[in-house]
C-alpha cells in the first residue's frame, strides 16, 4: 500500500521556538493512562530515523512530536536545547556524528553544554546512536543506546529499553508505512553514494517530499531546475537517501545522452522480474509495469541530467502510485511537470559548509570565500576542498584566487555567470597537484580527455602495461597509486565517485556508503572538465591515444545486436571528445565503424550522420580514395544520411564514390556492387525509379554470382529489387519476391531478426497495396508485436510499422475513433524520435490528414496537407512523384468544402504531373485519375468524366486485376459518369459487375462495398511512399 503523508505529522520548523504540534496514537487504540509524551529530535540527514523512532513510540501508546533540528550557528547551543524542553515529556535526540557537525559548532561548545546544561537535566534527555564511529566523549552523559547495524526488533527492543519504556504494542508499526532504515529498498538502482558532506537544502527536500507525497497517482513528478553547479544532482542524491525508507524501488538514470539513458531506464527490468532481450522492449515493460505499480507502487525513479522533455512520453510512467524526479538545466519542464527551482546556497547554507569542510577558518572568513564565489555549491566545494585539504589561511587563498590567473579569453569553458576567481582557483589547485602528486594530475589529465559526465574510468586498468607511455605504466600495475590518486581527486571535489551500472541481471540492492571497491567509474561536472581541459592541454594529445583504446577494448564487437546497444551508447559520447576520428591506428577505425552501425541499427540516424561527417572530414586527409576503411565509411554514412531524410546528400556521396570506382581498372566486382546498391537506394528515394530499378537488378545478378541466392547479401539486395518494385506500381511481383525473401530469412535469420522484420512489414504492405486488406492486416498485427519485443516501442523502424498496421486497420474497415486516436498518438511519438520535418513523419501527416478529411474535419485535414506537400517539396523537389501526387490529396480537401473549380485544377495538376513522371499506368497516377474524373463530373464535363472513367478502370484492369479495390472504383465511377449520360444500361450492367467483385473480394459490410451500394462517387487517397 502506497505510504501516504499524514498532515498531522508536521515536522516542525527548525528555525521556530515553538515546537511543533503533537502527533496522536492511532485512533483505533487509545493511549493507556501512563502513556508519556516525547520530542524526538533529529538532523534532516537522519529524518528517516526520527520518523521511525517516533512510529515505534506511538505503536506503545505514546505521543510523539518529530522535530528537524538545526538551530542556527549564531544562537548559543545551551539556549537551542532549552527550546527543546519547552513541551513536556522527555528529548529524544538522534545523533551521529552527522549531528554534532549542525552549525557547524566546536567540539569544546558541545564539550561544554553536554557537561553542563544536559548533565544538570540529564532526566529530560536521551539518545539514539547511529554510527559505530567515535562521538565526543561527552556524550556519556546521554546514556545513548546504539542502533547501528541492528535488526528492526532488537533496535525497537534498545529503543524501550533506554527510555525505561514496558513493551505493550497498541497497534501495528508497519501501518505507519515507511520501512526501518536499516533495511535497504528491494531494489536500489545504482544511486550515487551519499554526500557526507551534503549540507543545507533541508526545506526544500522537506517540501519537495511533501509534494510527492501529496501527489495524485500519476501526478507525482516534480523537476528540480537550476544553473549548472547549483547543485541539482547532489540535492536528488540526498532525496533518494534520505527517504529511501519510504520506497521499495530507488533507481538511478543518468540522462547524459540519449542512449545511455535508455539503457539504464531498461536496465530496471530483471529487477521487477521482466526478462526480455531487447532494450526497447525493456523501455516499454519498465513503463508498464510502473504505471500498474508492479510489484510494488513504492517506487521512486531519478532522471538526472535530462535536457529536453520532448521524450517524456517515452519514459515517465504516466500513472502508478511512484514518483520520478529529474534533474534539468531546462525549465522548459515546466509544461509537463511541476518544477522546483533550485538557486545557489544561501549564505547560512555556504558558511556552515565550508566551516565544516574547513574547522581552522572563522565564520567571518568564511563568509568572504562564500561572498568571493557568489554561493555557487560547485565552486564552494572546491574552496572548501581546498582550504580543508591544505590548511590554508584564508587571506592568503582569497589573495590566489584574486590573482592575475587566467581569463576568460584564455578559457571558453567557464560560464559567464560564474565568477571570474573561479577560473584562478582551479589553477591554483593543478599547479599545487604537479608539484606534490604528479601522478593525480596523470589521471586527471587522463579523465579531461573523455567527454563531461561519467567517465568509465577503470577501463584503464584493463589495458596492458606494455601497450601504455612509461610515464603511465602505473595505471595498469600499481593499484595503491590508482587509489590513492583517485582519492585526492574526489576529496578536493574534482571528480565524484559512480558505480558502474548495473548489466542485465545485475542489480544493486540497497543504498551504502562504502562502494569505493566496486566504483569503476568516475563523473566529472561539465564546468570542471572544461576548465581541467584547457588547463592541461599540453599533454592532451598523448592522453586521447589512452583513451581510443579504451574505447577499442569496451567495443563488444556486435553492433547489431541490440542487447549490445547499452555499451555502445556509453563509447558514443566520447569518440569526438578525445578527437577519435583523428587516430590513425586500425583498431580505432574499426571501433568507429561499429559504431557508425550501431547508430544505423539503433535508429541514431542524425547522431550518426554528423560522427560520420566528422570522420569524414579526417580520414580523407591520410587515406587513398579507394581505401576500404573509407569505402565503409562512405556506405554507413549514405545510409545514414538516407535515413536522415538527406537524400540529395546520400546520392552526391554515393554517386561520387561508384563514378570514382568505374574508373579504377583494379576496382573488384563487389566493392562495385556495395556502391551501386547505395545509389539505386537514393535514386528510389529521390523518385527515379526505372533508373534505379534497372541499376539494382545489376546488383542482384552480381550478388546471386559471388554468393550465392541464399546469403545474406543478396537477400538484402533482392529485398531492394521488390522495394523498386513496389514503387513502379508492380505490386504483386514485388510481394512473389518479398514471399520468397521472408522464407528465407525466417529460416537463415530467424523469425525475430531485424531483416526479417523488415521482410514482414514489406508483405504485409504488398498485400494491402494488392487491395488484399485482412490478410495484409493479419501480418501486420504479428510483425507489429514483435516490432516492440525486438527493438522497442520508439525505434523507427517500429513507428515505420505501427504506422503501416493503421493504414491497414482503415482499409480494413476499423472503427473510426480508434483510428482517430492511434493517429494522433503516434503522431506525436514520430515527433519524438524524428521530428516534424522528417519524411517518415510527413507520410502520418498526409495519411491523418486524409482520414481527418473523410470524416469531416477539413480544417484540421487542410492544414496537415499543406504542412506536408510543403514538407515534401522542400526535401525531395517540385518534380518528385511525392509532392506532384499531394495536389490530389489537397483537391479532395477543397471538394469536400465546395471549391470544385478549384478542386479540379488540382487533379488535373496531379494527374498530368504523374503521368508525366510514372506513366498513366501507374497506380498512382491511376488514382489521381479516378479522383479527376470526379472533380470533371462535379464540373459537368460529363464527356470528358466518362472517358477519362472508363480509361481508368481499364488500365487498372491490366495493371493492378479485375477485383482489385481502385479497379472496381473506377467501374464504379465510371456507371456514375454514364448515368449522368443516361447511359443507364451500360452503367447498371457495370455497376452490377463491381458490385459482385467487391462483395466477393471485401465482403458485403466493407465500407467500400457499402457505399458503392450507396451510389457514393469513389474517390482515391494518394498515399506518400519513399520505399
Amino acid at each position: 500500500m502506497e505510504a501516504q503523508r499524514d498532515p498531522a505529522r508536521q515536522e516542525s520548523d527548525p528555525g521556530q521556538t515553538v515546537l511543533g504540534s503533537q502527533r496522536e496514537p492511532h485512533q483505533e487504540a487509545k493511549p493507556a493512562p501512563e502513556g508519556e509524551h516525547f520530542v524526538v529530535v533529529f538532523p534532516g540527514h537522519h529524518r528517516s530515523w526520527g520518523d521511525w523512532i517516533a512510529r515505534v513510540l506511538e505503536s506503545h501508546g505514546h505521543r510523539t512530536t518529530p522535530h528537524r533540528w538545526d538551530p542556527d550557528r549564531e544562537r548559543p547551543l545551551e539556549e537551542a536545547l532549552r527550546d527543546l524542553q519547552l513541551a513536556r515529556g522527555r528529548v529524544v535526540l538522534v545523533i551521529s556524528d552527522v549531528f554534532f557537525q549542525l552549525g557547524p559548532r566546536l567540539e569544546a561548545d558541545w564539550n561544554e553544554v553536554l557537561r553542563g546544561y544536559v548533565r544538570q537535566n540529564a532526566d529530560r534527555f536521551a539518545a539514539v546512536n547511529l554510527t559505530s564511529r567515535e562521538l565526543l566523549p561527552a556524550t556519556a552523559v546521554l546514556e545513548p543506546v546504539n542502533v547501528s547495524g541492528v535488526d528492526e526488533e532488537e533496535a525497537e527492543r534498545r529503543l524501550l529499553r533506554r527510555l525505561g519504556l514496558v513493551h505493550r504494542r497498541t497497534r501495528s508499526l508497519a501501518a505507519g508505512g515507511s520501512r526501518y532504515p536499516n533495511d535497504p529498498p528491494a531494489v536500489w538502482g545504482v544511486v550515487p553514494g551519499r554526500n557526507r558532506r551534503f549540507t543545507g537544502r533541508d526545506t526544500l527536500l522537506t517540501e519537495l517530499h511533501q509534494r510527492l507525497m501529496d501527489a495524485e497517482p500519476g501526478n507525482g513528478v516534480c523537476t528540480l531546475a537550476g544553473l549548472a553547479g547549483i547543485g541539482k544532482t547532489q540535492i536528488a542524491i540526498e532525496y533518494a537517501h534520505r527517504f529511501a525508507p519510504d520506497y521499495d524501488i530507488v533507481w538511478w538514470v543518468n540522462c547524459d545522452q540519449r542512449n545511455i539513458q535508455r539503457d539504464a531506464f531498461g536496465a530496471l527490468a530483471p529487477e521487477l522480474d521482466i526478462h526480455v532481450n531487447e532494450v526497447g522492449e525493456r523501455v516499454r515493460a519498465v513503463r508498464r509495469a510502473l504505471r500498474r505499480n508492479e510489484p510494488s507502487g513504492r517506487w521512486l525513479i531519478i532522471f538526472d541530467g535530462w535536457a529536453e522533455p520532448e521524450e517524456a512520453a517515452t519514459y515517465l510512467p504516466q500513472g502508478g502510485a511512484g514518483h520520478v524526479l529529474i534533474t534539468s538545466r531546462n525549465r522548459s519542464w515546466n509544461r509537463i511537470t511541476e518544477v522546483t527551482g533550485v538557486e545557489a546556497f544561501r549564505r547560512i547554507e555556504s558558511t556552515s559548509y565550508l566551516l565544516r569542510g574547513a574547522p581552522h577558518i572563522t565564520p567571518e572568513e568564511a563568509d568572504q570565500v562564500a561572498g568571493e564565489f557568489q554561493d555557487l555549491p560547485l565552486q564552494l566545494a572546491q574552496a572548501t576542498a581546498w582550504l580543508g585539504q591544505e590548511g590554508m589561511a584564508v587571506p592568503e587563498y582569497l589573495r590566489m584566487v584574486r590573482g592575475v590567473g587566467l581569463t576568460r579569453m584564455e578559457t571558453a569553458s567557464m560560464p559567464d555567470d560564474y565568477p571570474h576567481s573561479s577560473l584562478t582557483s582551479w589553477s591554483i589547485l593543478l599547479n599545487k597537484l604537479r608539484g606534490s602528486e604528479p601522478r593525480t594530475v596523470e589521471l586527471l589529465s587522463l579523465c579531461a580527455a573523455f567527454a563531461p559526465g561519467r567517465i568509465p574510468l577503470g577501463l584503464a586498468r584493463g589495458i596492458p602495461a606494455a601497450e601504455l607511455p612509461e610515464n603511465l605504466r602505473w595505471l595498469s600495475t600499481d593499484r595503491a597509486a590508482w587509489a590513492r590518486a583517485l582519492d585526492s581527486l574526489v576529496n578536493y571535489s574534482v571528480l565524484t565517485r559512480e558505480m558502474r551500472p548495473p548489466l542485465r541481471g545485475e542489480g544493486r540492492r540497497g543504498p551504502s556508503v562504502d562502494d569505493d571497491q566496486s566504483v569503476d567509474s568516475v563523473h566529472m561536472h561539465h564546468v570542471v572538465h572544461g576548465v581541467i581541459g584547457d588547463l592541461t592541454r599540453d599533454r592532451r594529445d598523448e592522453y586521447r591515444e589512452i583513451v581510443h583504446r579504451l574505447l577499442v577494448e569496451a567495443d563488444p564487437g556486435a553492433p547489431n545486436d541490440s542487447r549490445q546497444w547499452g555499451r555502445y551508447a556509453e563509447i558514443l559520447p566520447h569518440l569526438l571528445a578525445s578527437a577519435a576520428p583523428a587516430s590513425q591506428e586500425r583498431r580505432v577505425h574499426k571501433m568507429l565503424l561499429n559504431c557508425l552501425r550501431y547508430c544505423y541499427a539503433s535508429g541514431e540516424y542524425t547522431q550518426g550522420a554528423e560522427l560520420a561527417e566528422s570522420l569524414r572530414a579526417e580520414w580523407e586527409s591520410f587515406m587513398a580514395a579507394d581505401a576500404p576503411t573509407l569505402m565503409a565509411l562512405t556506405t554507413l554514412q549514405g545510409n545514414l544520411l538516407r535515413f536522415a531524410g538527406r537524400f540529395h546528400e546520400a546520392r552526391h556521396l554515393d554517386g561520387a564514390r561508384l563514378e570514382r570506382l568505374r574508373e579504377l581498372p583494379a576496382a573488384g566486382e563487389e566493392i562495385l556492387m556495395e556502391a551501386t546498391s547505395c545509389l539505386a537506394a537514393d535514386l528510389r528515394m529521390l523518385g527515379q525509379y526505372d533508373e534505379a530499378l534497372e541499376l539494382q537488378e545489376e546488383v542482384v545478378e552480381v550478388c546471386g554470382r559471388l554468393y550465392g541466392a541464399e546469403e545474406w547479401t543478396s537477400l538484402l539486395a533482392q529485398h531492394n529489387l521488390a522495394v523498386g518494385l513496389r514503387l513502379l506500381g508492380r505490386y504483386e511481383d514485388a510481394y512473389t519476391t518479398d514471399l520468397e525473401i521472408f522464407r528465407k530469412r525466417e529460416q537463415v535469420l530467424g523469425v525475430r531478426h531485424p531483416s526479417t522484420l523488415s521482410s514482414g512489414n514489406a508483405c504485409a504492405r504488398d498485400l494491402r497495396l494488392m487491395g488484399r486488406y485482412q490478410e495484409a492486416l493479419a501480418r501486420q498485427e504479428l510483425g507489429m508485436r514483435l516490432h516492440v519485443q525486438v527493438l522497442g516501442a520508439q525505434h523507427p523502424h517500429t513507428l515505420m510499422a505501427q504506422h503501416s498496421l493503421l493504414l491497414c486497420r482503415r482499409r480494413a474497415g476499423a472503427p473510426h475513433q480508434d483510428l482517430a486516436t492511434a493517429m494522433a498518438t503516434l503522431l506525436e511519438r514520430q515527433e519524438q524520435v524524428h521530428g516534424r520535418g522528417h519524411y517518415s513523419t510527413l507520410a502520418l501527416l498526409t495519411d491523418y490528414g486524409n482520414f481527418l478529411r473523410e470524416h469531416g474535419s477539413l480544417d484540421e485535414a487542410r492544414a496537415l496537407l499543406t504542412e506536408a506537400e510543403d514538407g515534401y517539396r522542400a526535401l525531395l523537389g517540385p518534380a518528385h512523384p511525392l509532392p506532384t501526387g499531394m495536389q490530389s490529396n489537397a483537391g479532395l480537401v477543397l471538394q469536400a468544402e465546395g471549391n470544385r473549380g478549384g478542386a479540379l485544377n488540382m487533379f488535373e495538376q496531379a494527374l498530368a504531373g504523374l503521368t508525366a513522371l510514372l506513366g498513366p499506368d501507374h497506380p498512382a497516377t491511376l488514382g489521381c485519375a479516378l479522383n479527376t474524373s470526379g472533380g470533371r463530373n462535379l464540373s459537368e464535363a460529363l464527356d470528358d468524366a466518362c472517358e477519362l472513367s472508363a480509361d481508368t478502370a481499364r488500365r487498372a484492369r491490366v495493371s493492378l486485376g479485375e477485383d482489385h479495390p481502385l479497379t472496381l472504383a473506377a467501374m464504379i465511377a465510371n456507371a456514375a459518369d454514364l448515368r449522368a449520360l443516361r447511359r443507364r444500361e451500360e452503367a447498371a450492367a457495370i455497376e452490377e459487375d463491381a458490385l459482385e467483385r467487391f462483395t466477393r473480394s471485401l465482403g458485403a459490410q466493407h465500407s467500400h462495398t457499402l457505399a458503392a451500394r450507396r451510389r457514393t462517387r469513389p474517390y482515391w487517397d494518394f498515399e506518400p511512399y519513399l520505399g
